[in-house]
């Protein structure tokens, strides 16, 4: 088949690619190294560019593939509850 024939083909990114664009995962040290003089009387922002529509934060603290875990129940006693239950109980 001749290249000039085949037909042009739609791409998109994976899911996994929207997923890392929207979730902005917290740096670990935002101000920069500890001591630093740079910008030590600005306000940490945590993010240097514009925020787009669509993306967030995300908590260090959360299971990073959250469908994985669903209805799983925390084992260690006292442990902090989970979160996932939408509207039930407000």
């Amino acid at each position: 088949m001749n290249l000039t024939m085949r037909k042009k083909k739609d791409y998109d990114n994976f899911s996994n690619v929207e997923n890392a664009h929207d979730k902005l995962i917290p740096e670990e040290f935002p101000e920069g190294s500890f001591g630093s003089p740079i910008n030590k009387d600005e306000a940490v922002e945590g993010k240097s560019t514009p925020w787009e529509e669509g993306q967030r934060r995300d908590s260090a603290f959360v299971y990073p593939d959250r469908e994985q875990h669903e209805k799983v129940p925390r084992r260690i006693p006292g442990s902090h509850i989970i979160h996932d239950e939408k509207d039930e109980e407000q």
